[in-house]
């Protein structure tokens, strides 16, 4: 079974080509190619907690220290450690080929 990204669970249209990306950006997570393939996601659309500039609830997100206190309460989030259960990995630090994970 395919697992889905945050863009597609959002439905924010930011990824590239996305019905939103001109207008608004693209999401730096669907770019991140540091975590490709981390908690089964394409890029970082499985991680996308550490990566600063998303766009959630209204507005772009800054840094993932910033905003991990919201992304931990986040549906997503939730889903996506249910989903891989034993296998999810949680990042702390996403920094083009600079990840450190939480043991």
């Amino acid at each position: 079974m395919s697992k889905i990204n945050c863009w597609e669970f959002k439905n924010c249209g930011r990824e590239p080509e996305g019905k939103r990306a001109a207008e608004l950006g693209i999401c730096p997570a669907s770019e991140d190619n540091s975590a490709i393939g981390i908690n089964s996601g394409i890029y970082a659309g499985r991680i996308c907690w550490v990566v600063a500039g998303t766009f959630c609830g209204g507005y772009v997100e800054g840094d993932s220290a910033r905003k991990m206190s919201s992304c931990l309460a986040c549906d997503f989030f939730l889903m996506v450690k249910e989903e891989e259960s034993n296998n999810f990995t949680m990042i702390t630090d996403c920094h083009l080929h600079n990840i450190s994970v939480a043991v």
